[in-house]
């Protein structure tokens, strides 16, 4: 009698998701750390740097919140963080990027460009889009979720 071994894939559930996203979270906080930076200081300096106009210290906490699910104290401090690194400028009601937070968020951004294509590299194109999917389904629930339990 001869048995063939399989292989199957474990079931995606909250444990999967929480380990894949602590260990790519891992890696680029690894990079960040090399710059001086926080993970979630990355998060609010890229949503200022990539906003298609400048924002208001507000605009930037609901954006880092909506994202993150951090308490609006914490994302201020950052904010304020990012201020006292000349990684943000106060411009008027605005919080505009300097040039040296447009160059973290390249230099973050090359360096984790090569790991990054090694992680999802040779993933074919159908599984992404089944856990994009997926994905987004959780997501969207989760934060339906967190909108009941707020109120």
């Amino acid at each position: 009698m001869t048995t063939t071994a399989s292989t199957t894939a474990p079931m995606a559930d909250a444990r999967a998701l929480g380990l894949a996203h602590y260990a790519a979270r891992g890696v680029l906080e690894h990079v960040l750390a090399r710059h001086g930076a926080t993970f979630q200081q990355q998060i609010a300096l890229r949503a200022a740097v990539t906003a298609d106009a400048p924002r208001t210290p507000n605009d930037l906490v609901t954006e880092v919140r909506g994202s993150l699910k951090a308490d609006p104290s914490d994302i201020r401090a950052t904010l304020d963080e990012l201020l006292a690194k000349q990684l943000l400028v106060a411009d008027g009601a605005h919080l505009r990027p300097t040039d040296a937070g447009r160059e973290l968020i390249a230099a973050v951004g090359a360096e984790t460009a090569p790991i990054t294509a090694r992680i999802w590299g040779g993933i074919p194109d159908e599984d992404l889009t089944a856990a994009g999917r997926v994905l987004a389904l959780v997501a969207a629930r989760a934060n339906a979720e967190l909108a009941a339990l707020a109120a």
